[in-house]
Order: C-alpha cells, then structure tokens, then sequence
C-alpha cells in the first residue's frame, strides 16, 4: 500500500475515529458484579471476558461454529450500548424500547467505520440479535453464561439485590438447552445452588 493512498489514509482516519469512538464502552456499567462482588463490571470487561471464553468452550457445543466470527460478535455486540445504554435482563419496562434504541445506535456507531467494515460489523450485530445460526447461538450462550457465573463467585449479589426468581433466568436462558447440554446443566445446578442459599428466589 503506497504511503500517500488517499483512500488508505480516509480508511484509517475513520478507523481511528471508530476506535476512539467505542472507548465510551469502558463507562457503561453493567448489573453484574465482578467475582470479588466489590463493583459492578463495565461492556468492555464483559465483552473481554466473553471472547475468551468463546475460545474455551467450543469444544461443549453442540453444532460447530466459527470461532474468529463469535468472537466478533462479542466483542461488538453492545456497543450500541453508547448511545442506548444498558438495559438489565430483567427489566420490561426498559425491555420495551430497547429495539428501537439499539437500532439507531448501531446505525450511528457502525456508520462510523469504512463502508466494507461498518456493514460487516452491523450484519454480524444482526445476526447476533437474530439468534438463528449456530454462531449466534453460541455468541447468546457466552453472553448469559458469563453473568450467571459472575454472580455465583460473587454470591448470588446481583441476583439478590433485585430479587430475581429462577424462572426468569431460566426463561431468559430457554435456548441454551438446544446450544450445549452441558452447560445447561452446570446453569441450573449454579440456580439451584443459590435457591437453597437464599440469594435466587424460587417459584
């Protein structure tokens, strides 16, 4: 690539200009306390943690998948979360608009990017909110498996301090069965382990 390419150079700029951009992910705060359960963790730890562990446990899933786009889609998947904010999994009422806030978000913040990129990323956002192919399915399963683990190390803290009821992990968490065996097993094992300690109400 020749050092004075004008289009190099705009690709980079916006790049750049993308990359700055999405640093604001480091101040949206999650519900979900970090395993010590002395604060509550930011979008960037989150989505960290779940590329990571997309490499780990691919292995306990049930169809194959293509482990460079999970990890992309973890690594993008709440950025919309700039402009739309986090909305908690057991909240309706936030539940209710969030479509429509992370739509225009991810139209904004992915328009940043070079054309090629910025379509890329945005389809692989809508595959992931789509929840249909093996990949998404995996990237969903990361993305409720790392919280339910998160809030085991750190007792059952978050779950406690909303007073949140088996049956609204497990309904959030209905497709995981179909995705891995396993580590719906493991889900419902950490569930009932803090039912009996007080900290996840029963139904």
């Amino acid at each position: 690539m020749e050092k004075n390419n004008p289009e190099a150079k705009s690709r980079l700029k916006k790049q750049i200009a993308f990359l700055i951009e999405v640093d604001k992910v480091k101040n949206i705060f999650r519900q979900t306390y970090l395993a010590d359960g002395k604060r509550k963790e930011n979008d960037a730890e989150h989505s960290w943690h779940l590329a990571l562990a997309a490499v780990l446990l691919k292995e306990h899933m049930a169809e194959d998948v293509d482990l460079g786009r999970v990890m992309t889609m973890v690594l993008i998947h709440d950025l919309v979360e700039i402009d739309a904010g986090d909305t908690y999994a057991y909240d309706m009422e936030g539940a209710a608009t969030k479509r429509e806030r992370e739509v225009k978000a991810a139209k904004r913040i992915f328009g940043i990017l070079p054309e090629d990129q910025g379509i890329y990323f945005r389809e692989l956002w809508d595959e992931f909110e789509e929840y249909e192919t093996a990949d998404a399915k995996y990237a969903h399963l990361l993305d409720n498996f790392q919280p339910l683990l998160l809030n085991d190390a750190s007792e059952g803290k978050s779950w406690e301090e909303h007073g949140v009821h088996k049956s609204q992990v497990c309904r959030r968490n209905a497709r995981i069965p179909e995705t891995s065996e396993i580590v719906w097993e493991k889900m419902l094992e950490i569930m009932d382990k803090h039912i009996a300690a007080g900290r996840l109400k029963a139904d």
